[in-house]
């Protein structure tokens, strides 16, 4: 890859023209500079002029100390990543993008938007919204919390224990949706005392930016992707996510697609049986069925006709083709981007002076990053949107007024020497003390026997 020579009005720090273009497309990034500079819209490349003008830059590893020099004051706004990505099945192939309750009606939608894509207004469809590349990444740090995984099992993280038909449940406040305020862990109780009676949990609620010590100390996961403690009628918690992240398809138009859906039955694609017959099928699987749907079946089988009932409702018989539910949508492109905000994290402070708040932010910021690391190394979606990179992440810091430095890509192994190193400085200059589960609640037995099956709730 060769770049074109820089003009001579460029200054030092512009990102510069590159004529082969990144990911198969121009990157449309930091195009005022590019226009303010003299260049051609859309040709930007995401390398960093140094002082010697005409060469690139290299470039260079995320370690600890550029990590910890981006928490301290003054450092860089926020850490980009940014990755092409495009169906397994080949570029005709349709991706099914994340799929939404409408405001009116029962049937999903898709979520469309119009967005600048190379300087030009594009149709772009919601693929992963930002609270589900927020879940996945917590999702892979409890998977390898589970695996034992030697820095991270040592994580602060409050659980919360069910027990269900005789099975004990646990989740912690990586996985529930509002993490330290979460009402599973408010409606619990600790050794018979209600939870929001305890000091450890009223000292967490009360933490603010100017002392968030007793969130890092308990819930770290709070600090990374956010909570709002929305209950509490006076101090309520409120913290945005330090990072945030998303995956978009550019498409043509807003026209959802439908796709073709049937089911075989080798047995015989109709099945009718008479109503006594249809409720002792009922009867003999009521144990596992829904209220709702035995109540159904039960309704069916009344037969007043005796002509004899379908048993489709018990998956029994075929279904014919029809063009019914929401179908792929065509991309032109798929793009994932993450960004760390390093901004946020400085807002923050831990009572252990300018050196152990900084070292406090940089421990943060490496949990942010060794989940994303973990989350980004499984292209995993759902059915129906199986993907692959078209190249290596691109990954830039931001440098201030207009600047950026491009770092390699960060993967698993990265981020756990990151993790290890913001580990060890905390506790020394901080005297940070992790150790894993500080708060294990007994989940209120009510909860869980009032939850209900999804498409049962939602008939209600």
């Amino acid at each position: 890859m060769t770049e074109e020579p820089a003009p001579n009005n460029l200054p030092v720090g512009v990102l510069r023209p590159l004529a082969p273009q990144l990911f198969g497309a121009p990157v449309p990034f930091i195009e005022a500079v590019a226009g303010a500079s003299g260049l051609h819209h859309g040709e930007c490349s995401l390398r960093v002029c140094s002082n010697t003008i005409g060469k690139e830059a290299e470039m260079i590893s995320l370690d600890f100390n550029t990590l910890l020099e981006a928490c301290s004051p003054g450092g860089p706004s926020c850490l980009n990543a940014r990755s092409e990505l495009l169906p397994a099945g080949g570029p005709e192939s349709a991706v099914a993008p994340a799929k939404f309750a409408p405001q009116r009606g029962t049937e999903s939608i898709y979520a469309y938007e119009r967005r600048f894509v190379d300087g030009t207004v594009r149709e772009t469809v919601l693929i992963d919204s930002k609270q589900s590349q927020l879940n996945r990444a917590e999702a892979a740090l409890v998977q390898a919390i589970a695996d034992g995984h030697e820095v991270l099992q040592r994580l602060p993280r409050i659980e919360v224990v069910y027990n269900r038909d005789g099975a004990e449940e646990r989740y912690s406040d990586l996985q529930l949706p509002h993490r330290a305020f979460d009402g599973h862990i408010r409606a619990g109780t600790v050794d018979g005392v209600p939870t929001t009676d305890l000091p450890l949990y009223r000292a967490l609620r009360d933490a603010t930016p100017a002392n968030a010590r007793p969130l890092l100390e308990a819930s770290p996961a709070t600090l990374v992707f956010g909570g709002w403690d929305s209950t509490r009628k006076s101090r309520q918690g409120r913290w945005r996510s330090a990072v945030v992240g998303e995956v978009i398809g550019v498409c043509i138009d807003r026209e959802p697609p439908k796709k073709g859906g049937a089911r075989v039955d080798p047995v015989g694609m109709q099945v009718k049986l008479p109503g006594p017959k249809l409720k002792a099928l009922a009867d003999a699987q009521r144990g596992e069925l829904s209220p709702k749907l035995y109540k159904k079946l039960v309704d069916e089988a009344k037969d007043p006709k005796g002509e004899g009932v379908s048993a489709s409702t018990l998956v029994l018989g075929g279904i014919p083709p029809s063009l019914v539910a929401l179908g792929g949508v065509a991309c032109e492109r798929i793009i994932r981007s993450h960004v760390l905000s390093f901004a946020t994290l400085r807002q923050m402070r831990f009572g252990a002076g300018p050196a152990g708040d900084a070292a406090c932010r940089a421990l943060l910021a490496a949990v942010a990053l060794s989940g994303l690391a973990r989350s980004d190394a499984e292209l995993y979606f759902r059915a129906n949107c199986d993907l692959v990179e078209a190249g290596p992440p691109v990954v830039t810091m931001d440098r201030r007024s207009g600047r950026l430095e491009q770092l390699e890509p960060l993967d698993i192994a990265t981020t756990d020497r990151l993790l290890a190193d913001a580990l060890r400085e905390a506790e020394s200059s901080a005297a940070v003390d992790f150790h894993g589960v500080v708060l294990e609640v007994a989940g209120n037995p009510d909860v869980i026997a009032g939850v209900v099956d999804e498409e049962e709730g939602a008939a209600q």
